[in-house]
């Protein structure tokens, strides 16, 4: 019978790692990968009875990656320390690599607890991620934010969902959006995505249609209003910030070609004198 580790990177994360684990009981192996934490975090993690190794932070896919190499098992679930295991779902994942089919790993639904309910609307949901996975075939993107896990051949679909618990407050949201927009922008600089303030505007608008309306953020009430402005909110700053690098890179480009074009003339007229 396949063996299971479930792993969990964490920093500061007191407050969601003990019930995390308790929702991970069932695995043959609970693996944390911490982050040098200034909290309780590593210590709860032990008294739950987790494998605990501390590590510096190398970006969040490449920490994936690290606990995916140092698991005891072939077959991983990854999960947050926000997110939880259901027992309807850490039965599926028994079943599904006990059968022993094809696929390198499994998509699950992750459904979002936010202003005091259940949001299974807007860009929140359904947001499959792949979770479960055979780390021989599977390996997570080293991507600055949102990494995800490329898989060698197929990828299948569990029914039963993952628990998220993103936020504390509307206050946490909103510093999260700040963080998240500003590597986001930078991945997209990267990448060589320009952006200006009419088309982060657009792309605002865009955002709060396709969660409000399309994806049915109308249905949820005041959360869906909510939650479908401050997802549109996080694609304008992301875009604004695009905006802004570019601008900051060309001013310094500018400043150093003047700075060179000074030097230069310095020269000459030093070589004339």
């Amino acid at each position: 019978m396949p063996k299971i580790t479930a792993i969990v990177i964490t920093k500061n994360e007191a407050a969601h790692i003990a019930a995390c684990l308790d929702s991970l009981a069932w695995a043959d192996e609970r693996l944390v990968i911490d982050s040098h934490s200034t909290d309780e975090t590593a210590a709860l993690a032990a008294a739950c009875g987790a494998r605990v190794e501390v590590r510096d932070w190398p970006g969040y896919g490449a920490q994936k990656n690290i606990a995916t190499g140092l698991a005891s098992h072939d077959w991983i679930v990854s999960v947050d320390a926000d997110e939880r295991v259901t027992p309807e779902l850490a039965a599926e994942i028994r079943r599904t690599v006990e059968r022993g089919d094809t696929c390198g790993g499994y998509r699950m639904a992750r459904v979002s607890f936010h202003l005091g309910t259940w949001i299974r609307c807007t860009d929140w949901y359904p947001d499959w991620q792949v979770r479960l996975y055979d780390r021989r075939r599977a390996r997570w993107k080293e991507t600055l934010v949102h990494e995800s896990v490329t898989v060698e051949g197929d990828v299948g679909r569990l029914s039963s969902e993952l628990q998220h618990l993103p936020y504390r407050d509307l206050a946490d949201h909103v510093d999260t959006i700040n963080r998240y927009s500003t590597l986001s922008a930078q991945q997209l600089v990267a990448r060589g995505v320009t952006s200006g303030p009419l088309r982060a505007i657009a792309h605002f608008a865009f955002a709060f249609f396709r969660n409000y309306i399309l994806r049915r953020g109308i249905v949820a009430g005041a959360p869906g209003l909510v939650i479908s402005t401050l997802n549109a909110y996080y694609v304008w700053l992301k875009f604004t910030r695009v905006w802004e690098l570019h601008r900051t890179s060309e001013q310094v480009s500018r400043a150093d070609a003047a700075r060179t074009t000074s030097s230069d003339a310095s020269e000459r007229s030093e070589r004339q004198a």
